[in-house]
């Protein structure tokens, strides 16, 4: 298949800038250069997918998520993929010996977000981010080595916090590129209306709205981050803390900023990231 016209080597690229922007240590400077190297390769993978379901032209979507699918398949084939973000990936799955399903999980996340712009419920937004999410965990625990069913399942819980929370900051961006993660049913007992995520400040209804997706959000990580620290060692232990910290820091940011989604960007502090990541450790 020809590759459709959209710049990957212009995303390749950016993908330091992108990791900056992000609200949880990604790859951190801590780590030896083996995880780096890895996770970033990791990163890359996920980053490109979501670009590609957000902002690439519509019409040329599908043929580009197709396109990944096939290099998926040359990676797992043992084959050369031709884009230098797969190309880095393929030494990581094979080292780490990471199954091709959470990759193709991912991908298919993105071909629903072409199709499926609405949740009723929370239930259908956490059935998403079986797809969004959790396969992001799952691929971490597999590149340290640590993919046992009981973490797998306090990840899940924590990924789909991570999802969730960042749902909850992105409420006016996901608007305008048509999409609403909050929980319809939700809206509407708030009495919120669409058009409320387009004002430039949050009414009083729509942070409630915000706020119970936080409380939801917090719950999911405080049910899972304990079980996952607790399994964890070394170099694992420390990188899956920072994910961690990095969402408690993000829900302590939208509770300061009084759920003001909509006003600004609402985002944690590096000190307090970091004063977090030392807790989690210690509460480890």
């Amino acid at each position: 298949m020809a590759a459709p016209s959209w710049s990957f080597d212009e995303h390749d690229r950016t993908l330091d800038v992108l990791v900056s922007r992000e609200n949880f240590p990604v790859a951190a400077r801590v780590l030896p250069a083996r995880h780096r190297a890895d996770l970033r390769a990791v990163y890359g993978f996920a980053r490109l997918v979501d670009d590609i379901g957000d902002e690439a032209p519509p019409e040329r979507r599908p043929a580009l998520l197709d396109l990944i699918d096939d290099e998926l398949d040359a990676v797992y084939a043992g084959r050369e993929p031709r884009l230098p973000q797969m190309r880095r990936l393929a030494p990581t799955v094979k080292a780490r010996g990471i199954p091709s399903e959470p990759f193709r999980d991912l991908v298919q996340a993105n071909r629903q977000d072409q199709v499926v712009d609405r949740y009723g419920t929370f239930d259908e937004l956490l059935k998403y981010c079986t797809l969004s999410a959790e396969p992001v965990g799952r691929i971490v625990l597999h590149v340290f080595g640590r993919a046992t069913p009981e973490l797998v399942d306090a990840s899940d819980r924590v990924c789909s916090a991570l999802q969730v929370i960042e749902h909850c900051q992105d409420v006016g961006e996901d608007y305008a590129r048509g999409r609403i993660y909050l929980p319809g049913e939700d809206l509407r007992r708030f009495g919120c209306a669409e058009e409320d995520l387009a004002l430039p400040h949050t009414p009083a209804r729509l942070r409630g709205v915000v706020a119970l997706q936080a409380s939801r959000a917090r719950d999911l990580l405080e049910e899972g981050a304990p079980v996952l620290l607790a399994g964890l060692t070394g170099w694992a232990r420390l990188a899956v803390a920072g994910y961690v910290a990095g969402g408690r820091a993000t829900l302590a940011a939208l509770d300061r900023g009084r759920h003001d989604v909509l006003g600004r960007r609402l985002r944690p502090g590096r000190a307090r990231t970091l004063a977090g990541w030392a807790s989690a450790l210690g509460r480890g």
